[in-house]
């Protein structure tokens, strides 16, 4: 699943494509995605893109009506094309526009979804109890100590908490948690405010680092056959059982934490 430096690399590379261009015709030919897609998309056409922002994993493609809601998934690719390029297998939406090229949302598994957020309306309901950003200042040590007091879950599985904190997904969880020396089965609540400092700062960094790194895939969004989405990094641990640790050379070990594999150096993370 694309993780939220793969989601922000995406809307780094769409963005100059749409930003400040019209939509000319937003065409559905996929209606039953993750949630239908609703009629109210189409409120969109004829209107200006004014910016392309992100929040959590989503992506909105922003106009002074409304937003379109756009997501992922489990599998989900966008590029951007010429207008008049033939459909591709699974090419379930496409919003054109008036420069001639059109934004394509490529999903064989369907998990994916284009929702509409009025500019007026309530928050759709999937948005409204997402956790701060983990690239802002909102996103803080004192936090995760308060909310993590008397908790028995498992550290990795409090910080993949959306509620607690957005987009940190299973891989950079791991990795996060590696840098911080801190062992993924740890309860939450049996973490000191001093290590949940360096984690905090060690989660940014691993993020950032990411994002910094997919910058390399840009160009790949304005490619008719383009593969954008999950890009090439250095892993400490994760998808790693077996192999020495970096560290120490202690075979990292694999647990299933949550329903998600995890991975960890025994000797490093205490």
């Amino acid at each position: 699943m694309p993780e939220l430096p793969e989601v922000e690399v995406t809307r780094l590379g769409i963005a100059p494509y749409l930003e400040g261009q019209s939509i000319k015709k937003i065409h559905v030919y996929q209606k039953q995605m993750r949630w239908p897609i609703p009629d109210d998309v189409h409120l969109a056409q004829g209107k200006t893109v004014l910016s392309v922002t992100r929040r959590a994993k989503y992506l909105f493609v922003n106009t002074d009506v409304g937003a379109l809601v756009l997501h992922l998934g489990m599998s989900g690719k966008m590029r951007v094309v010429d207008a008049d390029l033939a459909r591709k297998k699974h090419d379930h939406l496409e919003i054109e526009l008036n420069s001639g090229k059109k934004l394509v949302l490529n999903d064989a598994r369907r998990f994916g979804s284009c929702l509409w957020q009025g500019l007026n309306d309530e928050p759709l309901m999937l948005l409204r109890r997402l956790g701060p950003e983990p690239l802002t200042d909102a996103f803080g040590p004192e936090r995760m100590f308060d909310m993590s007091r008397g908790r028995q879950v498992p550290v990795k599985a409090f910080i993949m908490d959306n509620s607690v904190v957005v987009g940190v997904g299973n891989i950079y969880a791991n990795e996060s948690l590696f840098r911080s020396g801190i062992d993924p089965r740890r309860a939450a609540g049996k973490v000191s405010k001093a290590r949940y400092a360096t984690l905090t700062d060690n989660i940014k960094i691993v993020l950032a680092k990411a994002i910094e790194q997919g910058g390399t895939t840009l160009r790949d969004f304005a490619q008719a056959d383009g593969n954008p989405g999950y890009f090439a990094q250095h892993l400490n641990v994760y998808g790693r059982t077996g192999e020495p640790c970096d560290v120490c050379n202690t075979p990292i070990r694999n647990k299933v934490i949550g329903q998600r594999n995890t991975f960890f150096c025994i000797k490093c993370q205490k």
